[in-house]
């Protein structure tokens, strides 16, 4: 019975994830030594674990793989290394001269390290700047739409309710028979008719003897 598929991404827990790397990279070095004796192939294969490390295979008339893979792990390891003394660690074996030429270059690495932090900064306050000038503008324009408006208010409420003279009466030329509209022309007009007045039953006599 055959092995269910295997999705390939990566392994999330980290001991699961070294046992599998230890695995194929066993095989992977066993199929590449096969691949050089069965074929009669140059083959070189170079690995580098998560952790940096280093592993390598090569066939044994691939001496242009051999010397890369040395030269590889020799500069592999002189990187960690000048990276642990960079945090302050196995110094014991350094002399005066080379501490002062580890101080030298942390101070050239931080210097560096603030000349980006200060060009960062200065960048952000600029377009924090240019964004506040931006809403002053707007702000700017704003209030000029709004006294336009209140202008424009103000002209239509004169056409439709006149103005007042020093007596308060009203000057609105749509006066008509002495009835003008003015600011209280929202307030409904009720309009009362008067009723007829029925004759008397003495006015009736009188004009049926005429």
């Amino acid at each position: 019975m055959g092995r269910g598929k295997i999705m390939i991404r990566r392994i999330d827990n980290s001991t699961s994830r070294q046992v599998t790397f230890s695995k194929r990279r066993n095989g992977l070095l066993k199929k590449a030594k096969e691949l050089a004796i069965l074929c009669d192939a140059e083959v070189g294969v170079i690995i580098f674990s998560s952790t940096g490390k280093l592993y390598d295979f090569a066939s044994t008339r691939s001496f242009f793989w051999q010397q890369e893979a040395a030269a590889l792990r020799q500069q592999l390891q002189n990187l960690q290394e000048n990276h642990r003394q960079m945090m302050g660690e196995e110094l014991s074996g350094l002399s005066v001269k080379d501490l002062q030429n580890l101080e030298n270059q942390l101070e050239m690495s931080l210097r560096g390290v603030r000349m980006k932090k200060d060009q960062i900064l200065m960048d952000e306050i600029q377009e924090l700047s240019r964004k506040g000038n931006l809403i002053h503008q707007e702000n700017v324009e704003l209030y000029k739409k709004v006294n336009l408006i209140r202008q424009e208010n103000m002209e239509l409420y004169t056409k439709v309710y006149g103005t007042r003279d020093l007596n308060g009466s009203n000057r609105n030329p749509l006066h008509t028979n002495n009835i003008g509209i003015g600011e209280d022309s929202h307030i409904p007009v009720r309009l009362q008719l008067s009723q007829p007045q029925h004759e008397t039953p003495a006015r009736a006599t009188k004009l049926g003897k005429l």
